[in-house]
């Protein structure tokens, strides 16, 4: 039950950006801000203090202090421990084993909760968006990195220890490209931000002409940047983006042949709707009849 007269601070904690919003008492976002982060270099203590200055930005902006705040909560990637409010390890952030929860509770004197970005992003589309009602659903959410979440049963399912559900690192092609995760040809090597901008780095090395190069000479492209090259027809960023589709449509058919959901759904900020109808259409050829007839509309 919400507390009344009190505010929430929600983060999402990216590779390239944290979101900060404040939701009041009737859940409603009344205020938000983002701040850029950095999905290469940078350390630990980087982003804990991007963290920390957003948190402060927002009670000032929004003219509150902290003491009207009921507690904060994160969505960050990886895999978490949700209990001890651990980050054990993040492809694309610098946290290996790290105690965030201890950190921002000794810095604002409130409970912190934190879970993997993309469960608590399924888990709030199932419970307060498109998926609500439903008991089977899968969820891919396309960003610097790639995650999925899957409700099973009318349950977040997150496995032993709150390890599972990694699917973006499912292995696609074991001689694939390098993935931040150690592993290779995973879902999030092709299909992701970075490895979009992997594959078009590769090609403008390679001496293709692509007007994506310098937005990809020194990490992440933005979303905008990519959107533009698509709708003119550069041909790198067209087949990069074909290319992620059609990895995605795999590994999202994949993941409807084996748990059957109600709903799969794809959440990727990168992409066009020619974009999506390109993954749409090989998610159709990725899956098996009888599975696609009842998770794909």
């Amino acid at each position: 039950m919400a507390a009344a007269n009190k505010y929430y601070i929600c983060l999402d904690i990216g590779g390239t950006k944290v979101l900060g919003v404040i939701f009041n008492s009737k859940r409603e976002i009344v205020y938000r801000i983002k701040k850029k982060t950095k999905a290469n270099g940078g350390d630990a203590q980087n982003i804990e203090d991007t963290i920390i200055t957003l948190v402060e930005e927002l009670l000032a902006e929004f003219k509150i202090s902290i003491k009207d705040v009921a507690a904060i909560a994160a969505g960050a990637p990886g895999v978490i421990n949700i209990e001890k409010g651990i980050v054990l390890f993040s492809p694309n952030l610098p946290w290996r084993n790290y105690e965030i929860r201890s950190a921002i509770e000794k810095k604002f004197h409130v409970p912190f909760f934190i879970g993997n970005d993309v469960n608590v992003g399924v888990y709030g589309e199932w419970k307060y968006g498109a998926a609500k009602g439903l008991t089977q659903v899968v969820g891919l959410f396309v960003g610097t990195g790639m995650g999925a979440g899957l409700i099973i049963d009318g349950k977040l399912f997150t496995g032993h220890l709150d390890k599972g559900a990694e699917c973006g690192h499912m292995i696609l092609d074991p001689e694939g490209p390098k993935c931040n995760c150690g592993q290779r040809g995973c879902l999030e090597a092709f299909s992701s931000k970075q490895g979009i901008s992997d594959y078009i780095r590769t090609q403008a090395a390679r001496g293709r002409s692509t007007s994506m190069a310098k937005a990809v000479e020194k990490g992440v492209f933005k979303s905008k940047v990519l959107k533009a090259a698509y709708d003119e027809g550069d041909e790198v960023a067209v087949e990069a983006v074909d290319r992620a589709c059609h990895y995605l449509a795999i590994g999202c058919g994949n993941l409807i042949n084996t748990f059957s959901p109600e709903m799969s759904f794809s959440a990727a900020v990168s992409w066009n709707r020619w974009a999506m109808f390109s993954w749409r259409r090989s998610l159709r050829k990725s899956t098996a009849t009888a599975c696609r007839l009842s998770a794909i509309p």
